[in-house]
């Protein structure tokens, strides 16, 4: 059956690394580290994300070597608070939804690909900066992606990656945000952070087939 629909985020997340960058200048109000369709997003919730994802690495086998590789994780973890609400906004104005059934089914064909919970935790970790304890949060917004392409059919051409990269901008430029300058500046057109950018948010519309089981 061809009713699965994968983001290339399992891919590219998982092989490819993403690159952590520094910090660089727009306004927010004071104490936040970013204003998103007028709620906000608290520097000390960035801040927290951070300290969940150090505490990861320190944890882990590469533990200098994750580090050494992140950088600044602040700016990384904004972008990616940021990037859920727009998520979330593009497929709100799309009409799709999420069940807790999806998330399940789709963490448990996560966790099969990965070759389980623990090497799953570990690629989003070395690739992605994120924490296990973070790990549902994204694993949802990266299925959501994944219902939102197939919602506006968006196939799997270069074209379908613009058609939903362009509901992205839309999204973004309709929650009006707003970034503190020690972050850098937002970039609703470009969905960019400064210069830091997921590579997953052009790749959002490959699929990838449940892997066959003997």
């Amino acid at each position: 059956m061809h009713r699965r629909r994968r983001t290339a985020i399992i891919v590219s997340a998982l092989l490819v690394a993403a690159p952590l960058l520094a910090a660089c200048s727009n306004e927010a109000r004071p104490g936040a580290a970013a204003v998103v369709g007028g709620d906000r997003i608290e520097v000390s919730t960035v801040q927290a994300s951070v300290k969940d994802v150090r505490s990861a690495q320190e944890r882990a086998p590469e533990s200098e070597q994750l580090i050494k590789g992140t950088g600044q994780l602040g700016r990384a973890k904004l972008y990616e608070l940021i990037v859920a609400e727009v998520v979330e906004r593009a497929a709100h104005d799309a009409g799709v939804s999420i069940s807790r059934k999806e998330i399940q089914d789709g963490r448990a064909a996560f966790v099969q690909q990965a070759g389980g919970e623990e090497q799953l935790a570990a690629m989003y970790l070395q690739q992605r900066g994120v924490a296990p304890d973070q790990l549902n949060d994204v694993v949802r917004r990266d299925i959501l992606v994944g219902k939102l392409a197939t919602a506006i059919g968006a196939a799997n051409t270069p074209e379908g990656q613009q058609k939903v990269n362009k509901s992205f901008t839309v999204a973004a430029k309709k929650l009006d945000i707003n970034v503190n300058p020690r972050f850098g500046v937002w970039d609703s057109q470009k969905l960019e952070l400064g210069d830091y950018k997921a590579p997953w948010i052009t790749q959002v519309t490959k699929e990838q087939q449940p892997a066959e089981t003997a």
